[in-house]
């Protein structure tokens, strides 16, 4: 009998300690997808374009992947990979690609370095997308006229803004 007992005891010491620690292992998170995606960047860019900028529009996940991606008829061809760094950078930093370029302009010494990593942008036009406060992706515009890129790239996110909860 005890040492039925004494089996059962480690027994369920096993399962308590094993349960945990697999869950643990664990990483519980929301990720962007390609629907929620396409309603940023339909919205974003055609605002843009309805206001008659030639622009163009991307969308990246928490990893920097490119979700989606449109361009202008007319637009320059600078501005297809200058979205993208945009969106890269805003989903980086966790914040709008505009405030690295602030933090540039006002010589910040880890600003300058981190300048040196690929696809950095600081111009404005990038935002970070959020599920409270976890960063799951980055959308980025360029192209307009008069600092449009910004308003148009929010306007995608107010789209979607009941689905980031």
């Amino acid at each position: 009998m005890v040492a039925t007992l004494s089996r059962f005891t480690v027994a369920a010491l096993i399962c308590a300690f094993a349960a945990p620690a697999s869950a643990q292992g664990l990483i519980a998170r929301k990720d962007l997808s390609f629907a929620v995606a396409k309603v940023i960047a339909d919205k974003a860019h055609g605002m843009c374009e309805a206001e008659g900028q030639k622009v163009a529009t991307h969308v990246v996940d928490r990893n920097g992947n490119t979700i989606i991606s449109y361009m202008s008829d007319g637009a320059g061809p600078h501005t297809f990979e200058n979205s993208r760094r945009k969106a890269y950078t805003a989903m980086t930093f966790r914040r709008p690609s505009k405030e690295f370029g602030e933090r540039l302009a006002m010589n910040d010494n880890t600003a300058r370095l981190q300048l040196m990593l690929p696809n950095m942008s600081g111009q404005q036009g990038g935002l970070p997308i959020k599920v409270g406060d976890d960063v799951i992706g980055g959308v980025g515009m360029s192209g307009s006229n008069g600092g449009r890129d910004e308003p148009c790239v929010q306007a995608g996110l107010d789209a979607v803004a009941a689905m980031l909860r």
